[in-house]
């Protein structure tokens, strides 16, 4: 792998940055994924209809920011480990252009399809 050491520092604080940011999007959106008040005096049957769609796609969103962040996750482990860029299937290298497409893959091309 032609990572050297700065290479992988430099993309470890990138990962950490983008941790952290899918972590403030979790924190920022949490009203929007409580379940949708019920209470007919104050809200329309179409507003109420509205606003479980819009609960509905926070929590959507919040479960693709939960998986994003395994991945970031499970790439720091592995460049902490010494095993970036290595197919956690079969070992072999990973392309460096699909490293470079999304940093988190975890599995050759090969292994992937």
């Amino acid at each position: 792998m032609s990572k050297t050491e700065a290479d992988l520092r430099a993309l470890r604080a990138e990962l950490v940055e983008r941790l952290q940011s899918l972590r403030d999007a979790s924190e920022m959106t949490a009203d929007n994924r409580r379940p949708v008040e019920l209470d007919q005096t104050s809200v329309g049957r179409v507003s109420r209809m509205d606003a479980m769609q819009v609960q509905a796609m926070a929590v959507a969103s919040e479960r693709r920011r939960h998986d994003e962040a395994r991945r970031v996750e499970a790439a720091i482990k592995r460049i902490d480990e010494g095993e970036y860029g290595y197919c956690i299937v079969c070992g072999e290298e990973i392309a460096e252009k699909r490293l470079a497409v999304d940093p988190t893959v975890a599995t050759c091309i090969t292994c992937a399809t």
